[in-house]
């Protein structure tokens, strides 16, 4: 009779966690005198209020794309035997640059307003500055047979 032999696993051994790092406590006293460090750091080196309040510098924010683009008119349709989604729509640019790959996400329902399905699409066009353009039956994807009302929104766009 044979005796199965011992496993892979044993016999080897573990390894070590690895060692915890912990934070430097730093509280700063009104009054203008040194900080005191946490019992777990290194008492020579103790930072001075200069160093710890010293200013960051940030960049300056850039208005993101998105945030001049709107869609200001919808409706969709079937085709395809009802089986895709038909979206017809006009975006307007109001940002001082022209913008492309506009990326817009339709929510698709049913008649009662519980929520069926979800398709985007990216529009591979350029919206030029301070402009509008009209999109007439983009195709958005296949959708639900229950689908009675669909409502688009934009996801992202890229500055040209």
């Amino acid at each position: 009779m044979m005796l199965p032999g011992p496993s892979d696993a044993e016999g080897h051994a573990t390894a070590e966690p690895p060692p915890t790092t912990y934070a430097q406590n730093v509280s700063l006293v009104e009054d203008g005198a040194a900080p005191a460090a946490s019992s777990l750091a290194n008492p020579d080196q103790m930072a001075t209020p200069a160093a710890v309040t010293a200013p960051l510098s940030i960049a300056p924010e850039s208005k993101s794309p998105i945030e001049g683009l709107r869609i200001s008119s919808q409706s969709w349709r079937r085709g395809g035997l009802g089986s895709k989604a038909l979206v017809t729509f006009t975006l307007r640019n109001a940002n001082d640059y022209p913008v492309k790959d506009v990326e817009i996400a339709c929510a698709f329902t049913r008649r009662d307003g519980s929520h069926l399905t979800e398709r985007r699409r990216v529009i591979p066009d350029t919206v030029n500055t301070r402009s509008r353009k009209h999109y007439s039956s983009v195709l958005v994807g296949f959708v639900n047979v229950n689908a009675n009302k669909a409502k688009c929104a934009l996801v992202t766009a890229s500055r040209t």
